[in-house]
């Protein structure tokens, strides 16, 4: 058995990874000018979709940069992620197409199994001041995502339910020219996790830069959004694929879930 085949074999003995995301995990929304230019990086089945980010906010296309600290059992460290909204024409779920990332931590995707980490300096923290700053950048030079806001005038709002939740039970790789396309997965949580939000005012973020393989997000920097509170939750391993469907399924998987088992890790 080769090295990659061993690498899948240990992830896909556990179905599901506990993860903690730390607070303020932060969210920065692209509105998409041309939506047929990224239907190339969808995965097949998938198709761009439009979407509101708070509840009563304007339903448009999106690219969404993610920022945030997380831990696990055996890592922890930063991470920013580029998603595209997509629908899922089998199932008709809203999903999140993750196109690229960068991480100061080991990681796991299907085209390169386990991976070290691709950032050797970075900073992902908040300030006394009520600043959240995040300065990270792929030893190429290439990948980065470099933001800078104030939060102390964000209001917590509802945030629009089918996204947040029907979304995260449907995520998959994205795909570039000549790679396959990646497996479709699930995170597990208890709906309140993405009940509510901050939405940062747009006039309070000083600094949102970002650049990553599939290019420049098109578009001006249009909604933000942040956790100020850790959010709990379980990942579907490599190979594994849950599917909830709705709400209420998402609900009773998280019940039988001793979470506070999950609230000790890193402790």
């Amino acid at each position: 058995m080769g090295a990659k085949e061993n690498r899948h074999s240990c992830v896909k003995k556990a179905s599901k990874m506990p993860f903690v995301v730390e607070p303020y995990c932060t969210f920065l929304f692209y509105e998409i000018p041309d939506p047929d230019k990224i239907q190339k990086y969808l995965p097949n089945r998938f198709r761009p979709a439009k979407t509101a980010v708070f509840e009563g906010s304007p339903e448009k296309y999106y690219g969404i940069v993610t920022m945030f600290r997380i831990h696990t059992s055996v890592f922890w460290g930063a991470r920013t992620e580029f998603y595209l909204v997509a629908e899922n024409t089998d199932t008709g779920l809203l999903s999140w197409i993750m196109c690229d990332y960068i991480s100061d931590t080991i990681s796991y995707d299907e085209k390169h199994g386990l991976k070290s980490p691709d950032v050797k300096t970075g900073v992902m923290t908040t300030t006394c001041e009520g600043n959240f700053v995040c300065d990270m950048v792929d030893v190429t030079g290439r990948k980065y995502a470099k933001c800078e806001m104030n939060l102390t005038r964000a209001k917590m709002k509802p945030l629009n339910q089918r996204l947040w939740i029907e979304g995260n039970t449907s995520i998959a790789y994205g795909r570039t020219s000549g790679e396959s396309d990646g497996d479709l997965f699930s995170l597990t949580f208890f709906p309140e996790e993405m009940k509510q939000a901050l939405e940062v005012p747009l006039g309070d973020v000083r600094l949102a830069k970002v650049y990553c393989n599939v290019g420049r997000v098109g578009g001006v920097l249009e909604r933000t959004a942040s956790f100020p509170f850790a959010q709990h939750m379980l990942s579907d391993s490599p190979g594994q694929r849950t599917h909830y469907g709705n709400e209420a399924k998402l609900r009773a998987a998280a019940e039988k879930v001793n979470f506070n088992q999950i609230k000790t890790l890193g402790n």
